[in-house]
């Protein structure tokens, strides 16, 4: 028995090849791995079949007749449906400019010709060991009500949101139509800079009257080499924020005022005219504050006033 037989079950390859004996090749070779074998031989078969069986991973002809591989890759990535997907490119073709364009148009590897089997079953492996990954992260991500999104860095498409960051962007920028707002796009390129330089990264992406969409970048996503900025999506409201001071701390509704303008520190001259009262109310009203947190200072204040704010978001 084949030894990787048991380690696959149900991953599905797509072969886009116009030659017979290279279809026959791979099939043969795939089908004793263990794999659900697909295959096209041009390319607007390729991008139907893709669409339709969504296959795990895509081997892909580089030169064919018609519609060569670059132009069914690029179709494939800009699919929301489909662009998920590794498309590992076969090639007899190893100048620099080839492979530049099979990576521009949204390869994740290559193989050269003439094909080696074993190699193609451990390119494949790889990759889908690493989607495989991706797809449980990202699912875990979308069950937690996580509003992140995925662009890919080169290109600046986005590449993977879960249905909160589809629902925050179609809300925030229905202008964009689905497409990567350039307000998002901005913010990370400036976050991206601002983290290469060392220097603090910006948060807020857009403001509407009291609310605000802020943006930071998950985890890894955004080190060196990374190919996309996984980005975490959220929405900050004032009225929101002082409702969750008041059931976090059991403040009254004029306490949580007080204590969320201090979060955005802002001084006691400054939260008296905001909420038209003098600086000395808003002292007794921050003295009251300190009391039910068993905190002294402003700055403890709202140390744990942000904390209880940021596990709320969390939360929700």
């Amino acid at each position: 028995m084949n030894p990787v037989r048991n380690r696959i079950d149900n991953d599905i390859v797509l072969i886009v090849d116009d030659v017979p004996e290279n279809l026959s090749l791979l099939h043969d070779a795939l089908d004793e791995a263990g794999y659900t074998v697909l295959v096209a031989t041009h390319g607007e078969a390729a991008l139907a079949r893709a669409r339709q069986s969504l296959p795990d991973i895509v081997l892909l002809d580089a030169m064919m007749p018609g519609m060569d591989g670059f132009e069914v890759a690029r179709r494939l990535k800009a699919d929301f449906v489909t662009q998920h997907i590794p498309i590992v490119f076969m090639t007899g073709l190893t100048e620099t400019e080839h492979l530049v364009a099979a990576f521009a148009a949204g390869g994740a590897d290559y193989v050269t010709k003439p094909i080696r089997p074993a190699e193609v079953l451990a390119r494949i492996a790889a990759h889908l060991q690493s989607a495989r990954h991706m797809r449980q992260a990202r699912s875990a991500l979308d069950a937690f009500g996580q509003g992140t999104v995925a662009i890919h860095g080169a290109s600046g498409r986005i590449t993977w949101q879960t249905a909160l960051a589809r629902a925050l962007l179609a809300e925030w920028f229905p202008e964009a139509a689905g497409g990567t707002p350039a307000r998002l796009l901005a913010w990370a390129e400036n976050a991206e800079r601002a983290r290469r330089t060392g220097e603090e990264a910006p948060q807020r992406v857009h403001a509407e009257g009291p609310r605000r969409l802020l943006a930071t970048f998950h985890d890894r996503a955004a080190e060196e080499g990374a190919d996309e900025w996984l980005i975490v999506l959220r929405e900050e409201n004032d009225a929101s924020a002082i409702e969750a001071l008041v059931a976090a701390f059991r403040l009254t509704a004029r306490e949580a005022e007080v204590l969320y303008w201090v979060i955005r520190g802002k001084t006691n001259r400054d939260i008296g005219d905001i909420l038209g009262t003098s600086p000395r109310t808003v002292h007794k009203h921050l003295e009251h504050v300190f009391d039910k947190l068993g905190v002294e200072t402003r700055t403890a204040a709202a140390s744990m006033a942000m904390g209880k704010l940021r596990g709320a978001a969390g939360e929700t």
